[in-house]
């Protein structure tokens, strides 16, 4: 057998040529022949190699505020793209066909494209940042750190949208290329993460801890799924752990449409929405924004004297005053990085 795919990152051999993989945080022990849970790496004689190195599956101009992103260069394009391959198994998965892939068919689709020509393709459709997104970009780190090094030195920003279950050991590497992430935390249940995800909750927020302290910008989203994690307790929860690690992260509570596994369940009511941003509201949360309803709800408005700052419909920003980082109203500083 000629192996084609790039060594991994982030293995060591325990006996046996058996694996241990420790890039995220699933921790997966590895025999010869078989692959982690994610379906894209594999151990072959020994070795670890990632499948998906330089074959995504999905390439895309979005703006940022999709991934979605309200404090990170808002009104930018982010030039979006997705290997197959997931380490969650999450029943209500939006992009299931691409990211179950790799698990049941024990296959690997894809193009055929090169880090470097990645960011050409950026910066051709002036791009200002690069986002690893649909899929986990974890699973395809060694594909995502040397794009994201070549972008860096281009002026370009890096942003994953993830799941949160990389490993600190991982993390710290591309840290100092990781501009941004948008980070799920689904549930303040680890029963959820198990039943629903295939994981656990504490990694997560680790990870969320450690994402501030290696200063990559990050918000946080919530998929509130009916009967599920919308509880008035896992909604406190949620909203006092992000409080407590910095008040001014934003939070985007987003309503769940039946899909995949969950498709016999009913979408999240609007008022289910807003009795979570009033509970996020009441603990202190400066940023709290309601995601798949499109309108007032996705305007950024000053913590402090409550005027407009920036107006948004439908992934597009039709107004923005904030000026130097600050509400020009009030001078009071709106976290975010606003501009390159």
């Amino acid at each position: 057998m000629v192996v084609r795919f790039k060594e991994a990152r982030f293995y060591e051999k325990i006996h046996d040529n058996i694996i241990h993989c420790f890039l995220c945080n699933q921790h997966c022990k590895i025999s010869e022949s078989n692959r982690g849970l994610c379906g894209v790496r594999e151990n072959v004689n020994g070795i670890l190699y990632s499948l998906v190195y330089d074959k995504p599956v999905s390439e895309a101009v979005d703006p940022i505020e999709k991934k979605p992103l309200f404090h990170f260069l808002p009104g930018s394009n982010s030039y979006s793209i997705a290997t197959v391959g997931c380490n969650f198994s999450c029943f209500n998965c939006q992009n299931y066909d691409i990211t179950q892939y790799p698990k049941p068919k024990k296959s690997i689709i894809s193009n055929e494209v090169s880090p470097e020509e990645i960011v050409e393709k950026a910066k051709m459709h002036k791009c200002q940042s690069i986002a690893y997104t649909y899929t986990e970009p974890t699973i395809f780190f060694e594909y995502a750190y040397d794009i994201a090094k070549i972008a860096n030195k281009e002026g370009i920003k890096n942003v994953f949208v993830t799941n949160g279950y990389i490993t600190e050991d991982a993390l710290k590497t591309i840290s100092p290329f990781l501009d941004a992430a948008n980070i799920d935390l689904k549930s303040f249940s680890d029963s959820f993460y198990q039943k629903i995800c295939g994981a656990h909750l504490k990694p997560v927020l680790d990870s969320i801890r450690l994402h501030k302290e290696f200063n990559i910008w990050i918000e946080l989203t919530t998929l509130l799924i009916p009967s599920l994690n919308d509880s008035e307790k896992d909604l406190k929860q949620i909203a006092e752990f992000i409080e407590e690690l910095d008040e001014g992260i934003p939070w985007h509570i987003s309503r769940f449409n039946p899909t995949y596994k969950l498709a016999n369940l009913s979408p999240t009511s609007i008022e289910t929405l807003k009795k979570a941003r009033k509970i996020g509201s009441d603990i202190g949360l400066k940023h709290i924004y309601l995601g798949n309803v499109p309108g007032e709800e996705e305007n950024t408005y000053c913590h402090n004297c409550e005027n407009l700052l920036i107006k948004r419909y439908s992934y597009k920003i039709i107004e923005n005053n904030i000026k130097d980082s600050e509400c020009p109203y009030c001078n009071s500083r709106i976290e975010g990085i606003w501009e390159i």
